[in-house]
C-alpha cells in the first residue's frame, strides 16, 4: 500500500507499506527498530497537526517536548512503530 498526503501529486513524497511475507518478518512486526523512533514525519504546524492526530485517536507515548532543533513528540502507529512528529526551529 502506498501512502501520500491527500492531493499530492504523483512522485511526491510517499510511504510504501507492506505486509510481512515470512513468518521472520512476521516476528517483527512492530518491532523493526528495536524500540527505538525510526520514522519521522516533518510538520510546517506542529500544534495543528498533534491536536488533529490526536482527536483522531493517534496515541502519543511521549508528550511535546521543545528541543534545541524543534518541538517534536512521539506517537506510534497501528503496528508498535514509534515516529516523531516534529517541526525543526525556524519553520
Amino acid at each position: 500500500m502506498l501512502v501520500a498526503p491527500p492531493g499530492a501529486p504523483a512522485g511526491a513524497a510517499s510511504i510504501l507499506l507492506a505486509r510481512a511475507a515470512t513468518p521472520e518478518q512476521e516476528a517483527f512486526i512492530g518491532n523493526q527498530a528495536g524500540g527505538r523512533v525510526f520514522l519521522f514525519l516533518r510538520t510546517d504546524d506542529f500544534w495543528r497537526d498533534y491536536e488533529a492526530m490526536t482527536a483522531k485517536g493517534v496515541r502519543f507515548v511521549r508528550e511535546p517536548a521543545t528541543e534545541p532543533y524543534g518541538t517534536v513528540a512521539v506517537f506510534e502507529d497501528l503496528y508498535g512503530n514509534l515516529w516523531d512528529l516534529v517541526q525543526l526551529s525556524g519553520e
